[in-house]
């Protein structure tokens, strides 16, 4: 039996149900759950497959606004600063990009006194050079992953 492609198939398979038991995964590939479990050990150890978690619809919990904060930072304090925003709870995403800004990061808001309150409190940082917030009107899209192409 040949495992061509076996890791991306099982990768697949767990964005269609991250829940399903080895056995389920086993027959939907066609391997033994041995198998099954040996390849998500090893993607799990190499960090390609981090955790099973749920996907969370944070503005029906509350979260009404989601802003996208742009920041310039002295570059010295960019790990800082993106460690900093890493550990604040309600932002979702960090990112050092490329481009007019060094930081890009989104962030979930009960409402926009709660959003301004975390702004301000991160502006303290005399390291920040610049910001810009926009607040998003409409997630057209969000937390989407993509099936991954397998050769044939």
């Amino acid at each position: 039996m040949t495992y061509d492609n076996l890791d991306r198939k099982l990768v697949n398979s767990l964005l269609g149900d991250g829940r399903g038991s080895l056995r389920s995964l086993g027959e939907e590939l066609d391997v033994s759950v041995t198998t099954v479990s040996n390849h998500l050990r090893d993607l799990e150890d190499e960090g390609a497959v981090r955790g099973y978690t749920p996907i969370v619809d944070y503005g029906k919990l509350g979260y009404d606004v989601t802003a996208v904060l742009q920041l310039k930072v002295e570059g010295h304090a960019l790990p800082e600063i993106t460690e900093k925003l890493r550990q604040e709870e309600q932002m979702v995403s960090v990112y050092e990009v490329t481009g007019d800004s060094d930081i890009i990061a989104i962030g979930k808001f009960i409402d926009t006194d709660d959003m301004n309150d975390q702004i301000k409190s991160l502006l303290n940082d005399a390291d920040i050079r610049e910001s810009n917030t926009n607040v998003v009107l409409n997630a057209v899209t969000e937390h989407e992953q993509f099936e991954l192409d397998i050769e044939e």
